[in-house]
C-alpha cells in the first residue's frame, strides 16, 4: 500500500473512532446497555426498582440495533427507539417472555414486526440453553438467529458490524465486551457504501459486495492494523465524511 494512502487511513482512522460521532448511531442502543451494566449504581426499573443489564441485554440490542443498520441514522434510531420502547428496555426479559408484537406492519423500512417476533423466537430459544451469542460464528448467527438461508458467499454486514461492536476493546466507541474473540479475527463490516469508499481508495478490487470482498478490504487495512484491521472502518467513516461520499 502506498505510504502516503496508509497514512491518511490512520489518520482517519484515529480521528474518528471517537464517541462524538456515534452519539447518534444505532451502537448507542448496546452502548446504553452496556454502560448501565458496568455502572456503579444499578438502574431503576420502570416501577422504581433496581435493576441491572446483563450481557444478554446488551447482546440482544446489539443484534437488533445492528439488523436495523441500513438507511439513514436518524431513522434507524427512531425505528430502534420504538423497538426497544416496545421491549421496555429489558431485551432480555421480552425475548424470554416468548410473547411478542407479531403483525405485517412495519418497524424499519422492510423489517416488520413479525420479523421481529421471529428472531426473538429464535433468541428465546438459543438462551434457554446458552449463556452468549460469543460462542456462534457468524454463518450460524445468519441461519439460527436471523433465520436467513445459508449463503457461504455473503459479507454478512450486519453480523460483522454486531461483532465488531461486541469484540474491539480499546474502549472507545465498541463495547469490548467479548474476551474470548480477538479483533485480528474480525472482518469489515461490508456494505455499498463502504464497498464504494474502498474501491474509490484502491483497497479493493473486485466488483460483488461479498465476503472475497470484505476479506480482501480487510486485508488491506491489515497492513496499517495488523492486530486490528477493522479500525479501518473508522478510516472508511472519515473518508466518507471529507470526500462527501
Amino acid at each position: 500500500m502506498d505510504s502516503l494512502l496508509a497514512e491518511k487511513l490512520r489518520s482517519w482512522a484515529e480521528r474518528y473512532n471517537h464517541p462524538r460521532y456515534f452519539i447518534e448511531d444505532p451502537i448507542a442502543f448496546p452502548r446504553r446497555m452496556a454502560l448501565q451494566m458496568t455502572a456503579t449504581q444499578p438502574s431503576l426499573g420502570l416501577e422504581g426498582e433496581q435493576w441491572r443489564p446483563s450481557l444478554q441485554d446488551v447482546e440482544i440490542a446489539a443484534v437488533f440495533a445492528s439488523h436495523f443498520a441500513w438507511g439513514r441514522r436518524a431513522m434507524i434510531v427512531r425505528n430502534c427507539s420504538r423497538l426497544f420502547e416496545e421491549m421496555m428496555w429489558r431485551p432480555y426479559n421480552y425475548v424470554m417472555s416468548g410473547s411478542y408484537r407479531n403483525d405485517n406492519s412495519s418497524i424499519h423500512r422492510t423489517i416488520k414486526w413479525k420479523d421481529v417476533a421471529g428472531i426473538c423466537r429464535r433468541l428465546r430459544d438459543f438462551y434457554s440453553s446458552c449463556e452468549s451469542l460469543e460462542e456462534l460464528d457468524a454463518n450460524v448467527v445468519r441461519t439460527e438467529i436471523f433465520g436467513q438461508k445459508p449463503n457461504p458467499k455473503a459479507a454478512n454486514k450486519k453480523i460483522w458490524l454486531m461483532r465488531r461492536w461486541m469484540v474491539r476493546r480499546d474502549g472507545k466507541v465498541d463495547l469490548g465486551l467479548w474476551r474470548k474473540s480477538s479483533p485480528a479475527d474480525l472482518i469489515i463490516p461490508l456494505d455499498v457504501h463502504v464497498h464504494t469508499q474502498a474501491e474509490s481508495l484502491g483497497l479493493c478490487k473486485r466488483r460483488s459486495k461479498d465476503l472475497a470482498s470484505a476479506q480482501e478490504i480487510t486485508d488491506a487495512f491489515r497492513e496499517i492494523f495488523p492486530n486490528d484491521p477493522v479500525k479501518g472502518d473508522f478510516a472508511l467513516f472519515g473518508y466518507g465524511i471529507t470526500s462527501g461520499r
